[in-house]
């Protein structure tokens, strides 16, 4: 791919385009090579979920290091295999809190749960005969039975989780000892030695034990089940607000109630293990497990306010516990040290939690922006005695308003082979005018996000970008259907940039390939202006091909690209980047395929969708004019930073995008027209127009009206559909 910058002579009354930018000093390159440097990668990384496993792998790091120094053989081949013994069970119980917590939940009463699966193993093998094997089921369903009555409890009857499971910690444990009491001896005598035990307590498989394999088939399973299935993200969402998961339609009660009920079975399967592992009776069996496991939950970074945590990050929780209070027993230090230590950490981590949550969005908030340097050209003059084809003109207030009042938002404007008006809003809804008066009006169907671009396919679909969704389609019967929402991901890239954020226009080729563009893939649909102050080529084109289903990147680091429009010869497409305030050219087809030319690069604005013209041209709409504070300001990145980190965001230095205008322009880059509504009274904020049978109609995604203006000397029979379709 090349570009080229292609100069035309100057006219009278017309632009030549495209203008040089201006000459760098030396101060200014070594400027903008630093803000090249990818600082905004920190902040990326900061809001991705996974970050926060950072935290939990470096102390993980740390407690290895720290007691592989004091304690060479901790390592050992032997003593680091029984390790991996204890790593398995207690892993399954990590990972039982680990549900409850992420689910909003806390389980304390899992010690005695893991002592009662622990007896009923020995009770089953030894005085009734059952088969270690046969026992598991049995153990895990015992486990899961407490875990129900939790979550009866805590899910349906909504009593506390923290007193719930506390009582059922003290009527479980009281019921073990009375059970110890009461068969404790004829369990021991009546012992059977097989060897199933030796199988599940003793031996290695791939040099790992029974339990860590079982711990591992278990976590990948819950891994899949927490971030890839419905179930899982149902708990994720009940566990961040309750209010909201139920108001989307979520189960919320069954959905608390099933964590404790997985939380229960696990703990019976680590309680099965503990007595495999041993097979003899512990009456300390289970002891302060309720602390160890919810000290390596949280150690792990699983959330105690509920709704964020991971299995990886539930077991380098374990694994850090389990490393830690083996290192204090070696060290010969006295019984209970390691619990103190345990107490000691659970605090530190809980602070950490508790202060992490409460100022992540301010840390991001001060990191994530990350203004790059930008020089701009001189903008076109627009002051009506400049004689510049830009010049202000108040031509826009003869324009009708249609469906004033009725409609919020309407960012663009299309009209169908029988002279109906459609439009999207900011309600989720496309609404369609009937012509030829656009009195009346009906929503044409409901998308939910907020409808941007438009184009209509040939068969008569109406295809949509919209924010934070994707791209659509809405047959002429008013049923919707997805057709992207991703493309392929950058190698490099932190952000999962393979999710469509803002797809915001579109057109469609003679082949049937639907060319978009991603204004960023940095920011939401809500706050995508924040992308103005960056100035950073945050976004790209996207190519659709429905005959294969396939999305693609064709285009990357554009800056806040938009309007995509097929040139007459169909073999190329325009595209504007707004904060650039310049119109490019992409060839897609014939053999300049693949070449990017900069068509006009000193607009006096801010450009929008560019739609064709009767004529052969184009319109370009303006949706806010550049202002010397900002152009300044786009040459002082730190500048911009600081106002980032320092000032409120209502604060902040925006494009002034409250007032614009209409041009026209040919291939080469020659304003040829510009109409005007200067002060906005009939349209405050223009970033769409549409020419179809001798009218223009106006579109502004802050305006409350359709603008229609009439075209003096147009073709009153042009249609943007026929101008398409009509040939093929």
């Amino acid at each position: 791919m090349t570009s080229t910058n292609s100069t035309v002579a100057a006219q009278p009354g017309l632009a030549s385009a495209p203008a040089q930018r201006p000459t760098l000093t030396l101060r200014e390159r070594i400027a903008q090579q630093r803000y090249r440097f990818p600082d905004h990668l920190l902040g990326e990384i900061l809001a991705k979920r996974w970050s926060d496993n950072a935290a939990p792998f470096l102390f993980l790091t740390a407690v290895v290091a720290l007691f592989g120094t004091l304690l060479p053989d901790l390592f050992a081949i032997n003593s680091f295999t029984e390790t991996l013994r204890q790593f398995g069970e207690i892993g399954l119980l990590v990972l039982a809190m680990a549900i409850v917590l992420i689910g909003g939940g806390v389980d304390l009463s899992i010690g005695s749960n893991f002592a009662l699966a622990n007896f009923c193993t020995l009770a089953l093998t030894s005085m009734y005969g059952v088969p270690l094997y046969a026992a598991a089921p049995i153990a895990i369903a015992v486990g899961a039975g407490v875990g129900l009555v939790n979550g009866l409890l805590v899910g349906y009857l909504r009593l506390r989780a923290f007193l719930t499971t506390l009582v059922m910690l003290i009527l479980l444990r009281a019921i073990v000892e009375m059970m110890l009491l009461s068969q404790s001896v004829e369990i021991t005598s009546k012992f059977v030695q097989s060897d199933a035990w030796d199988v599940l307590g003793l031996n290695r498989y791939f040099g790992m034990p029974a339990s860590l394999i079982i711990f591992i088939l278990v976590a990948v399973f819950f891994h899949i089940y927490l971030s890839r299935l419905k179930f899982g993200w149902r708990i994720m969402a009940a566990g961040g607000s309750r209010r909201s998961a139920h108001n989307v339609g979520i189960d919320v009660k069954r959905t608390v109630c099933s964590t404790y009920v997985i939380s229960g079975a696990l703990t019976g399967l680590a309680g099965y293990l503990y007595a495999a592992r041993l097979a003899s009776l512990n009456t300390d069996a289970g002891l302060g497990l309720e602390v160890v496991a919810l000290t390596a939950a949280i150690l792990g970074g699983i959330s105690l306010g509920g709704g964020r945590g991971s299995v990886a990050k539930a077991a380098m929780g374990a694994a850090t516990v389990v490393i830690l209070t083996n290192g204090v027993i070696r060290l010969g230090l006295s019984s209970g040290a390691g619990q103190a230590v345990l107490g000691v950490m659970l605090a530190v981590a809980v602070a950490v939690d508790v202060r992490w949550m409460k100022n992540r969005d301010k840390v991001l908030s001060k990191v994530y922006v990350s203004p790059a340097f930008v020089v701009m050209p001189a903008a076109a003059r627009t002051d009506e005695a400049s004689g510049s084809p830009y010049a202000m003109n108040m031509q826009l207030r003869e324009a009708s308003a249609i469906g004033l009042g009725e409609i919020e938002g309407p960012e663009d404007v299309i009209v169908d082979r029988q002279g109906h008006l459609y439009t999207g809003t900011r309600h989720g809804d496309i609404v369609r005018f009937f012509g030829p008066d656009y009195r009346q009006s009906e929503v044409f169907c409901h998308i939910g996000g907020h409808p941007l671009g438009m184009s209509f396919a040939q068969n008569g679909d109406l295809y949509v970008c919209v924010g934070g969704m994707g791209l659509y389609a809405v047959a002429p019967g008013g049923e919707v259907r997805k057709l992207t929402d991703e493309t392929n991901r950058s190698t490099w890239s932190v952000v999962d940039d393979s999710r469509l954020r803002l797809a915001d226009d579109l057109d469609i080729a003679p082949d049937g390939k639907v060319y978009f563009s991603e204004a960023t893939i940095r920011y939401e649909m809500h706050s995508w202006p924040i992308d103005a102050l960056e100035g950073r080529g945050n976004g790209r084109l996207i190519c659709y091909d429905p005959a294969t289903n396939q999305t693609r990147t064709l285009l990357r680091k554009l800056v806040f690209p938009n309007g995509v429009c097929l040139a007459h010869d169909g073999q190329s497409i325009y595209f504007a980047e707004s904060w650039l305030c310049r119109v490019n050219r992409y060839w897609i087809a014939g053999p300049n395929a693949g070449r990017l030319d900069v068509v006009i690069d000193d607009l006096p604005g801010y450009p929008d969708n560019i739609n064709r013209a009767s004529d052969g041209t184009y319109w370009l709409a303006i949706m806010g004019m550049r202002g010397p504070a900002l152009d300044l300001s786009l040459k002082m990145p730190a500048f911009r930073k600081r106002m980032a980190r320092r000032l409120p965001e209502d604060e902040w230095l925006y494009p002034n995008i409250n007032t614009g205008c209409v041009v026209k322009f040919n291939d080469r880059g020659q304003i040829l027209e510009a109409l005007w509504d200067f002060g906005g009274e009939s349209h405050p904020m223009i970033t769409s127009m549409r020419e179809d049978r001798g009218h223009l109609y106006i579109g502004g995604i802050t305006n409350n009206r359709i603008g229609r203006y009439a075209l003096k000397g147009s073709d009153p029979n042009w249609t943007g559909y026929d101008s398409y379709w009509k040939k093929s």
